[in-house]
């Protein structure tokens, strides 16, 4: 039988390798912490709001069956206390919000008074990521907004607003809704073609693509530095149209659709 002494150098220095690094992979496995032990429902009428913020982690939300709303929060760590970050939640009349709270942010008051930046020098050393679940009813708008971390939304039945800066956001509503994001793509399909005020879908380094039903009536803005606009809907066009400048109105005009991006394409589709 050969042992190590007997292998060529290049081979025992590969076996202790291999030797070493696998129980320590192993090791690294098994020191990851989870704590799911969150879970929150209440009955919300429409017309009501329902927002979650998050620092590091994902935002799923889906639509509910009933009445109720449920959101449940994961979190996971490989170093720090999973219960060292805080799951606050607050019920106003016709708002409730619920954050994830660092360590640094917990001498705050309320969920909208702690601050998103988790890059400071009390909470450097915790790496909890949060994922929050989410069951939306029908009627009730939903808001959700992380930092480092995907949000996606899909088969919501209101208005909704989804916001990172770290990652993807996708949402999909039979409402209208914005989505928003730093470094990441947007995709926005909206159910309907009218609503009050503006709406936008704009990242910095990713692509903007936005659906929506005909007959559609607004107005459209669109600017992107390295990518090209395309629309299958058609445009009276206002001013001059580049390759990445766009201002214009579909059918007689109205509410306006705000879509930007430094680095990336821009899409205007019609819904299927």
């Amino acid at each position: 039988m050969e042992t190590m002494t007997d292998m060529p150098s290049h081979a025992r220095t590969m076996a202790i390798l291999i030797a070493l690094c696998v129980p320590g992979a192993a090791s690294a496995a098994a020191q990851q912490k989870t704590d799911a032990s969150f879970h929150w429902a209440g009955a919300m009428a429409a017309g009501k709001t329902l927002r979650i913020m998050n620092v590091n982690g994902s935002i799923q939300a889906t639509s509910a069956s009933g009445g109720d709303a449920t959101v449940s929060a994961v979190r996971k760590s490989r170093k720090s206390d999973p219960a060292s970050v805080e799951i606050r939640v607050e019920q106003e009349a016709d708002q409730v919000t619920i954050c994830a709270v660092w360590p640094n942010q917990q001498g705050a008051a309320g969920c909208n008074g702690r601050s998103n930046d988790h890059n400071n020098k009390h909470s450097d050393n915790n790496d909890v990521d949060v994922t929050f679940t989410v069951n939306v009813p029908a009627g009730v708008k939903f808001e959700g907004v992380t930092v480092n971390g995907t949000v996606n939304a899909t088969g919501l039945a209101a208005d909704a607003e989804i916001t990172s800066v770290n990652g993807n956001v996708s949402l999909t509503t039979r409402g209208t809704g914005s989505a928003e994001t730093v470094n990441g793509d947007v995709v926005l399909r909206l159910g309907a073609s009218s609503w009050t005020g503006d709406l936008e879908a704009k990242t910095v380094n990713g692509s903007v693509t936005v659906e929506m039903p005909t007959p559609a009536n607004l107005e459209v803005r669109a600017n992107t530095l390295n990518g090209e606009i395309s629309s299958e809907f058609p445009l009276t066009l206002q001013g001059k149209m580049s390759p990445h400048s766009m201002r214009g109105t579909i059918g007689n005009g109205g509410p306006r659709l705000e879509l930007s991006t430094v680095n990336g394409a821009i899409e205007l589709k019609k819904a299927n």
